[in-house]
């Protein structure tokens, strides 16, 4: 399994961008996202069509502004196709209006090499990441199927990770950090 302090696995996905017709694919690269200096948030998700899966996407959407603040890029992945992402996303009210790319990891190469994927099913835990802008690892959460995850704490993790600095358990941003 892909852990903290090494580097994301390189791939190249197509994902689903927009339900604006002619325009709603394209394929994403980590290297394309490396080159922007920015740090990176990578999110899966076990499969399209399902429950819980689109309150994370909504929660993630709607925070999306606050990653943006933070100068880090969102992607959403799963294993279904690009396709199924567009059928979701044209059938589902909250996914209408995503800002971020959904990939499509349909070979399972991706999960694969994170060591993400479930024995029984082979689709992806629900897997969150956080990549600094030189492609390291910096956090790893993984939850079990059957629960969400909590936006605020991938939030407060992203600041602390952030400052560089020494941060005590529970510490928010504008606290003060631990000086050694």
């Amino acid at each position: 399994m892909v852990t903290v302090g090494q580097k994301f696995p390189d791939f190249k996905l197509e994902a689903c961008v927009s339900l604006e017709h002619g325009k709603e694919f394209k394929h994403i690269s980590l290297e394309e996202y490396l080159k922007t200096g920015k740090w990176l948030l990578i999110f899966f998700w076990p499969k399209d069509f399902t429950f819980v899966c689109p309150t994370e996407i909504k929660s993630f959407n709607d925070a999306y502004g606050e990653f943006r603040d933070r100068d880090t890029e969102l992607l959403g992945a799963s294993t279904d196709t690009a396709f199924v992402h567009l059928a979701w996303r044209t059938h589902h009210a909250d996914l209408k209006e995503l800002k971020f790319p959904m990939l499509a990891d349909a070979g399972k190469k991706l999960s694969g090499e994170l060591g993400i994927l479930t024995t029984e099913d082979q689709v992806a835990l629900r897997a969150t990441y956080i990549i600094d802008p030189e492609g390291m690892v910096r956090w790893v959460n993984i939850n079990d199927l059957n629960v969400g995850r909590n936006i605020e704490e991938t939030l407060r993790v992203l600041d602390a990770l952030q400052t560089d600095e020494l941060c005590p358990c529970n510490w928010k941003k504008g606290e003060d950090v631990l000086h050694v």
